[in-house]
């Protein structure tokens, strides 16, 4: 089972993660929040800022329990928007 072993807020919605088997990964939570009254407050950086850790590294959450499993968070893969030129 993976786990969070270490995090770090990045700015602008951004959190690096280290992971339990060693890979590390930077995720953009932008197209997670303000989409329903749950991820709302999450907008403003102060509360986004309030992110904490489970115990044994099993996910992070928001005082509010906005939260993300270790194992979602280790295979989300952004969706990446390629511009075609003509």
């Amino acid at each position: 089972m993976i786990s969070i072993t270490k995090y770090s807020i990045e700015g602008n919605k951004r959190i690096h993660f280290n992971f339990s088997d060693g890979s590390e990964k930077t995720i953009d939570f932008e197209p997670f929040i303000g989409k329903d009254n749950l991820s709302k407050p999450l907008a403003e950086p102060s509360y986004f800022e309030k992110i904490a850790l489970y115990e044994n590294g099993r996910g992070i959450y928001w005082p509010n329990d906005f939260d993300f499993c270790p194992d979602f968070l280790h295979q989300y893969q952004a969706d990446e928007k390629v511009l075609v030129k003509e």
